[in-house]
């Protein structure tokens, strides 16, 4: 279901559901696009960031407001910690304010599309971070990491964090999705399934609740508490006497609630799977707890959506490294993407030797 010529009918069938598509080219190559007006140096740049979910988030903020005033621009940093028409309110503000480029992490990418119209009716570049902006075509460009790479990863980390804890299956696993508002959680899901459905198919994974559909797994808000409530529900439900042996968990926050569930209900720790390099998650990760989770630079991906706004005031060609797969339901977004990394105990010390935070915490 979920190979090459798989992914490229998956691609097709979510962009006619208006959801990202979850494919990625494969040629590797890079091209420019783009090349418009020049604008001032000491332009306003608007970054309009989700809520307050995750460290990365956090981190993102400081680096785009150091990183645009260190490059001469004015910057409007804002989060929406009030949900969506709060987020619709800031985007309109900025461009009543002059923003020259508005950057969007978007909390849901489909309810932004007055708001964009607005920026690119007043000149402005829309570049969508992280998350995919959909159902527009008022968006120019989408900087992230690979997010079905992402997925392909944790699917084979489970796997391989399975077989190194009993050499043979079949094995006992749940499936956690991300927040159905966020237009990367399916991408995270189905990358992780293209890995794991065979298996499920074949018998190695057995996943007792029978919840296997997106729909299913999904943890609303990507918080932390509803991933802890439906882990409790599932092991009281379909773990009375059987082990639970793995657990597919698409990023560290819900990764821990779910540890946090498995403690509390007395059970044997599974193979858990993460994201986002949480401080408290490599401490899980070294101590043999969690057992992965995948390292995306927020730096590099701020440094990137910044050196694209610098590109753009100087009238250059933006770089692009993937023009085929990010359908948002009406337009193919043009795209860079930087590479992940999975981290397992294995590797732990050496994945973060550059970074002033974990590097320390790791040695």
């Amino acid at each position: 279901m979920f190979g090459k010529a798989g992914k490229a009918a998956a691609v097709a069938a979510i962009a006619a559901l208006a959801l990202t598509a979850c494919g990625r080219s494969d040629s590797g190559s890079s091209t420019n696009t783009g090349g418009g007006e020049a604008f001032p140096k000491d332009s306003l740049i608007g970054v309009a960031l989700p809520q307050k979910t995750s460290e990365n988030w956090v981190l993102a903020e400081k680096l785009f407001n150091d990183g645009l005033k260190g490059a001469g621009f004015k910057a409007d940093v804002q989060f929406a910690n009030g949900g969506v028409s709060e987020q619709q309110n800031q985007i309109s503000a900025m461009v009543t304010k002059g923003a020259k480029v508005i950057i969007v992490g978007a909390i849901d990418g489909a309810q932004l599309g007055t708001q964009l119209k607005q920026a690119k009716d007043s000149g402005a570049t829309v570049i969508a971070y992280d998350r995919l902006l959909l159902n527009t075509e008022n968006v120019d460009y989408y900087v992230a990491y690979d997010n079905f790479k992402v997925g392909e990863l944790q699917g084979q980390a489970l796997l391989d964090g399975l077989k190194a804890k009993k050499p043979s299956g079949p094995y006992n696993i749940e499936l956690f999705a991300g927040s159905p508002d966020d237009a990367n959680a399916k991408v995270f899901f189905d990358g992780a399934m293209s890995i794991l459905k065979p298996k499920i198919d074949d018998g190695t994974l057995k996943v007792l609740s029978g919840q296997t559909a997106f729909e299913q797994a999904v943890t609303q808000g990507w918080k932390a508490e509803n991933a802890q409530r439906r882990a409790d529900t599932l092991l009281t439900g379909s773990y009375g006497t059987a082990s639970l042996d793995g657990v597919l968990s698409p990023n560290d926050t819900l990764a821990r609630a779910v540890l946090t569930s498995v403690k509390a209900a007395g059970k044997p720790l599974p193979v858990v799977t993460g994201q986002d390099s949480e401080v408290e998650s490599v401490k899980s990760i070294m101590a043999g707890e969690q057992y992965s989770t995948i390292n995306k630079d927020t730096r590099k991906l701020v440094e990137h959506a910044i050196t694209m706004a610098k590109e753009l005031q100087a009238g250059k060609e933006l770089e692009i490294n993937d023009k085929d797969s990010y359908k948002n339901g009406v337009k193919t977004v043009p795209a860079y993407l930087l590479p992940p990394q999975i981290v397992t105990k294995e590797n732990v010390k050496t994945a973060y030797v550059d970074d002033p935070v974990l590097g320390p915490i790791t040695k």
